[in-house]
Order: structure tokens, then sequence, then C-alpha cells
């Protein structure tokens, strides 16, 4: 073994180890009983996210069970869960309705692919290239597409469904307050859903919505034609869940990291999110990723730390499915579209829109915030909107940057001496030629680079290009001050352009 391998896997040793909570009763009992509470926990939200998918609940259900599993055993961060997500099911809404669910199956299982792949080149480095902006703007997005998805379910239903959401909202909100160690989401669920069974009130249920599974999931195999236009309807969903899924999981794992204060394979858990996907869609589950509410129940509130929690979250949810199904079934919609509306308000991010905070952002943070939430509402894919906002963010950086490059002249009795300060690169040298005063200047010409640095072939070319236009008039130019990476790259590349 390597020694960079070695230092690798004690970085990403977990702490503390599956083993030690085996030998461990303590820590095996603290590790049950957070798969336990998690497991309750993602009932609900599995039910609400098929709904939001236009799937049967057993779709999403299956999903979380399957992918809770697999990620225990696959996964590079570990406590954290994986199941059916909100902002997988909005990448994916459109697919079932449209065209069926042999194509969401499919769709599921190229985006594990695209994963696996992304993952084996490394994207998850890439995630320190995304601004905080585009952060938020994605976060606020998805808030607002989790809550637009309820209105259909708050329109043409009976009246004392407005009162029961009311109800679910007010215990979640009350509950943390009084206990954590439940979480308030299921309190709710529970409490919602004995009023309507005790006052025999009668409103939409979870069972209204499909059947629920009694046995465990079966090997699916999509019946789709494997032509290129069965390719090019999915593969943009598939992309969009690809990325979507990615970029939470990485961002629920980093958070986990500091909570923990411990470090993580991103690269690992990239991939092994798409293989829990892949096994997902061939056990007719409807994919997902990291799921940041329930995480951070199993890491915060119960203080789980190893795989040992992750799986057992997965087989309780697969037992309560089973065994409760009859009780799960009875379930009200209004229970699950209370917490659906306090995920949505939870994950939003206010702090970001209060007037103290627009005037003390930089307004270009601000307008890379709103373009990427108005990219994601215009287009309904959360991942074209994260693309278009990075790149709204580049450009205006870019801009920025181009603008802090100065160059300062001053004229002695031999020479004329000009000083460059900033970064210099395509966009800031493009006009660096025009700041130069060939015609006036003395036959000597001296360039100062010591408060600047060379990044790409651009600002070669246009040194180049000055020196060419001074020898034009007789004149010599004399580069001095270059720092050693600058004057190894200048040294390689000049002299390598065709005259301008």
């Amino acid at each position: 073994m390597s020694a960079s391998a070695g230092v690798d896997r004690e970085r990403y040793r977990a702490r503390p180890s599956v083993v030690e909570a085996l030998k461990s009763p303590r820590l095996l009992t603290r590790e049950i009983l957070a798969g336990l509470v998690v497991g309750l926990a993602l009932i609900p939200e599995a039910i609400a996210f098929s709904v939001i998918a236009g799937v049967d609940p057993k779709v999403g259900l299956f999903s979380s069970f399957i992918m809770a599993v697999a990620i225990a055993f696959l996964g590079g961060r570990p406590a954290m869960v994986t199941a059916a997500t909100g902002a997988v099911a909005l990448v994916v809404a459109p697919v079932a309705p449209t065209y069926g669910l042999d194509y969401l199956i499919a769709t599921i299982i190229l985006a594990g692919i695209f994963q696996i792949l992304l993952g084996a080149l490394g994207v998850a480095k890439l995630m320190r290239f995304i601004p905080r902006s585009v952060m938020t703007g994605f976060v606020n997005a998805l808030a607002i597409f989790v809550f637009s998805s309820q209105i259909p379910h708050l329109i043409g239903v009976p009246w004392l469904v407005y009162p029961l959401v009311v109800l679910g909202i007010l215990v979640m909100i009350a509950m943390p307050r009084l206990t954590k160690v439940i979480p308030a989401p299921l309190i709710s669920v529970i409490i919602v859903t004995t009023v309507v069974l005790l006052l025999a009130i009668t409103v939409p249920t979870v069972g209204d919505q499909g059947e629920l599974p009694r046995s465990l999931p079966s090997l699916f195999l999509p019946d789709v034609p494997l032509t290129w236009e069965t390719f090019t309807i999915i593969a943009p969903f598939a992309l969009g869940v690809a990325v979507v899924g990615l970029m939470e999981s990485l961002m629920t794992a980093k958070l986990v990291d500091e909570i923990t204060d411990t470090h993580s394979n991103k690269t690992r858990e990239s991939w092994a999110q798409g293989a829990a996907n892949v096994l997902s869609g061939f056990l007719g589950g409807m994919g997902g990723c990291a799921v940041i509410g329930q995480t951070m129940i199993n890491v915060k509130a119960s203080g789980a730390r190893t795989r040992i929690s992750t799986f057992f979250a997965g087989i309780f949810l697969f037992l309560l499915v089973v065994v409760f199904g009859d009780f799960v079934a009875t379930i009200p919609m209004a229970a699950l579209v209370a917490v659906m509306i306090m995920v949505a308000i939870g994950a939003f991010d206010w702090h970001s829109v209060r007037p103290s905070t627009l005037k003390r952002m930089p307004k270009s943070e601000t307008f890379v915030m709103v373009a990427t939430v108005v990219l994601v509402l215009l287009t309904h894919n959360l991942a074209i909107g994260v693309v278009g906002g990075v790149f709204v963010a580049s450009v205006l950086f870019v801009r920025r940057v181009a603008h802090l490059v100065t160059v300062t002249r001053t004229v002695g009795p031999d020479a004329a001496h000009y000083v460059v300060d900033g970064a210099l690169f395509f966009a800031s040298s493009n006009d660096l030629t025009t700041q130069f005063e060939y015609a006036d200047d003395p036959d000597r010409v001296v360039i100062d680079l010591s408060r600047s640095h060379v990044w790409d072939a651009s600002t070669v070319a246009s040194l180049d290009a000055i020196e060419t236009k001074y020898a034009q008039h007789g004149k010599t130019v004399e580069l001095v001050g270059l720092n050693e990476a600058s004057g190894d790259f200048h040294g390689r590349l000049s002299g390598g352009f065709p005259p301008a």
C-alpha cells in the first residue's frame, strides 16, 4: 500500500467504526434506535415525494428502503441517510404522467449510470466551484417547488382539509419545544391521522393515492425500446437527476463532516449514490439522494455516527410499511401536505431575502441568487438552474476581475517604465495592448510585472503583441519582475503566436 493510500484511509476512517459499535452495547443501541427514528420519519416524506413524482406510494417507499440499505454498505459518508427526495422527485415529475412508469424507472437507472461516471471522473472536486449565491438560489428554488407542488392537494377538496393542515403545522411548530426525541413530522402525522379516525372525517388519504407494498421489492426491467429516441427522451431528465442528486448529497456530506468533525470520501459517495440509484431502479424504486432532514435527525438529534443507523433506517422503514401498511393507508393527505409545507418553509433561506441582508450583500451576489431561482422556475429543472447560475456568476466574476488590472506609466530620461498590477488572464489582458504609448515612448521600454501573474496563453500573446508593436517603432522592450511560475509559462509560449 502506498503512503498516500494509507493517509487517505486514515483521513476517511469512521469514528467510531462499525466494528467498535458492534462491540459496544451502548453504541449499538444508540445506532439501532437512531435507525428506528429515521425509519419512522422517512415514511411520510417518501409517500409525499411519490405523489410529487406522480407514482404510487410504494415506488417511493421501495426507493427509500433500497437506497438506505445500499448506501449503508457503499457510501462514503457514514450516518448520512439516502432515500427518495423532493429534489429528484421534482426533476422526474413530468416523466411518469407523460411517458409511464417504465420510462421513469429507465430514467433512474440511466441517472445512476451517469452518477457512477461522474464519480469516476472526480466531479465531487468541482463542488468547490459552485458559489454560495448559487447554492442559496438552488435551496430557495427547491423550497418554492416543494410548496407549489402541494397546491393541487388544497384545491377542490373538503373544507375540513384546511383545518387539518393547520393542525399539522401547529404540531410541528410546537413539538420541538417539548421533545426532540421523536421527529415532529411523525408526531404531526400521528395526531392528524388520529383526529381523522376518531371523528370519522372523510378526506383524501394515502390509500387513495395507490396501493402500498405488501412484500419485498422484486426485479423490475423497464419495458422501453432500447433506441436512440428513448435515450433522447430520458437522458435530459436522467442528467438532471444525476447532477441534482450529487449536489444535494455532497452538500449534505459536507454538512455532516462539519457536525461530526470528521472527513468523508466525496468521490466514493458520488459513485455510491449512482450505484444505489441503479439498484433502486432495477427493484422498482423512483431513485433519490441524500436527505438533509433525516440526516440531521440521525446525526444531530439521535447522535448516530456509523453505517449501522442508516442500514436499520431502511430495514425499519420496510417493516413498518409491510407490517403496518393498513394503518399507513389511512393517513390523510392533509397530514402529508402539512409536512411538505413545513419542509418548504424550513428549506427556504429566509436570511437571504431579509432587507438587512439585501442591503449589505453585493448586488452581484443577490443577482446570481435570483437568476438561479428564476431559471429553475422557468425551466422546472433544478440542474439547469444551477448550471445557469454558475454561468451567470462566472460572467460577473470575469467582468469584475477584468477591471482590476491597472497599468501605470512613468517616463525617465532613458526609458519608459510601466508597472502592471493585477492578475493577467484572457479577460483582463485583452485590452492590455491599448494601454501603452508606442509612438511617444523612448527607445527603451521596461514593463514591470512583479505585481501581476501570467495565467494563460492569451496574456502571453498580448505581451508578444506589445513587443512586436514597439519593435515596429524601432524600440526595445524589457520584461522584468516575472515570478518563477509566470516566467516559466511565458518562456515556453512566447514567440509561438502569429503577429496580430
